[in-house]
């Protein structure tokens, strides 16, 4: 039987509805690129993979605006590059519509990882441990060609990308990778407690290591504060708007890169749908609110519920804060560099409190941030005492780039509140202003 010809004609129509709509848009905002993405299907975690698209760029969220309609939604985004400037390179603007039309990010650091063996690893943390860590893996002949580390809390946890260092070739054999996990263990075995040290050599593919960082990190319950920890600067307020239905979470703490990346992976991961939300920025500080339910619809519906979700939003926004002095590594690669560069840290009385390394070709790049170990700041004369060892012309001093941005004369309305209850001026003014302004957007001002 032959098919009806309306019928293909109304899967065509149902499909154009589905498929999301990119408009990327430069005149809108004379200080950033506006991105807005519509689509007549809302799924969940949607926004989490526009956002991982955004993130991958390394751009900058500075405001933005998120709605959903029943099954309608609509995100716009007023972003910048690293440097805070509007997004001029084709190629990138093209890589946008791609990605988002499609709503599958392809993702850079799948395909630099491919044939390699991906070691994942959380613990105590201590001065020297990761010095330790490069130390065995480099007595066992493995070559580090990616290494992400971030520390909080007390606690570390590490997505390390191996090969074998004369062939090149993943780590196949068990007996090898046995050996390997063992040694690990002995060295991040810590306070030989519940939360002592914890290795996997695992052969799912790590398409974007931050977020496996932060299930890491969740599941070894670093959100569980130790009572000597200082307290949080980072403000998070968790409300129920009864009328409505929603809980609605309020963030207010220091901008920096991939903030919005956190705060919704979090959100996302628990459980959680975020329906609509503004994210704004002021200067060095942000505020994000998001009005959020569980899968089922429902709210959050008791007090050890809204705690767990404040505890997790800082834990999640501190886990990549800049501690530290940053130092950045450009020299030539070679077996055991991360171990030799640690372990010149080390000796001088620095602890790593966040680190990225990667390789290209023969060249190493790495980003390493680092204080004294007592987690203050670090001596002057102890990074230029590492710098004299590596080579002042190899390690380098740098600050962290921070896209400037407009900065906005507070109201006295908003000046009252001091931030304090912040949460019951913005409520409800999402669908009074924001809203509103999805579809008209003049300016980001």
């Amino acid at each position: 039987m032959e098919r009806p010809a309306y019928l293909d004609e109304y899967e065509k129509l149902v499909i154009r509805m589905n498929t999301p709509k990119v408009v990327i848009d430069n005149a809108v905002c004379p200080i950033a690129t506006l991105v807005k993405v519509d689509s007549a299907s809302r799924k969940h975690g949607v926004l989490l993979e526009a956002i991982h698209v955004l993130t991958d760029l390394n751009l900058s969220v500075k405001k933005a605006y998120i709605s959903s309609d029943g099954r309608w939604f609509m995100d716009v985004f007023h972003v910048t590059d690293q440097f805070g400037n509007k997004l001029t390179d084709d190629s990138v603007i093209s890589y946008l519509e791609q990605s988002l039309d499609t709503g599958n990010p392809e993702i850079n650091r799948s395909h630099r990882c491919e044939g390699l063996t991906a070691l994942e690893l959380t613990g105590t943390d201590r001065p020297g441990l990761l010095s330790e860590v490069f130390a065995v893996l480099a007595d066992l002949q493995c070559d580090v060609v990616e290494a992400t580390v971030w520390t909080h809390d007390g606690r570390v946890a590490c997505i390390l990308f191996l090969k074998d260092q004369l062939s090149g070739s993943p780590l196949d054999d068990e007996q090898r990778i046995h050996r390997i996990e063992s040694r690990l263990r002995h060295v991040l075995k810590g306070d030989h407690g519940v939360r002592s040290g914890k290795t996997a050599v695992t052969s799912m593919a790590v398409a974007h290591p931050d977020s496996r960082l932060h299930q890491l990190m969740l599941a070894d319950r670093d959100y569980d504060r130790c009572p000597s920890a200082p307290a949080s600067s980072t403000f998070v307020s968790v409300q129920n708007w009864d009328e409505r239905g929603y809980s609605v979470v309020n963030v207010q703490c220091r901008d920096r890169p991939k903030l919005l990346f956190d705060i919704v992976w979090t959100l996302t991961d628990m459980q959680y749908v975020v329906f609509h939300g503004t994210i704004d920025t002021d200067g060095d500080s942000a505020h994000q609110e998001f009005y959020i339910r569980h899968k089922n619809g429902s709210p959050i519906d008791s007090e050890a519920e809204r705690h767990q979700v404040i505890q997790c939003l800082q834990a999640a926004i501190e886990r990549r804060a800049s501690e530290g002095t940053r130092l950045e590594l450009c020299i030539e690669d070679r077996p055991g560099l991360l171990s030799d560069v640690t372990r010149t840290f080390r000796e001088n009385g620095l602890l790593v409190t966040r680190a990225e390394a990667s390789t290209k070709g023969d060249m190493a790049s790495d980003v390493f941030y680092v204080t004294d170990a007592a987690g203050k700041a670090a001596d002057p004369k102890a990074i230029e005492a590492v710098r004299l060892r590596i080579g002042f012309d190899r390690l380098k001093v740098k600050e962290e780039q921070r896209p400037r941005f407009c900065r906005k004369e507070s109201t006295n309305r908003e000046a009252s509140l001091g931030g304090v209850g912040t949460g019951l001026f913005y409520l409800g003014s999402l669908v009074r202003r924001n809203l509103y302004n999805l579809g008209l957007i003049k300016s980001c001002s």
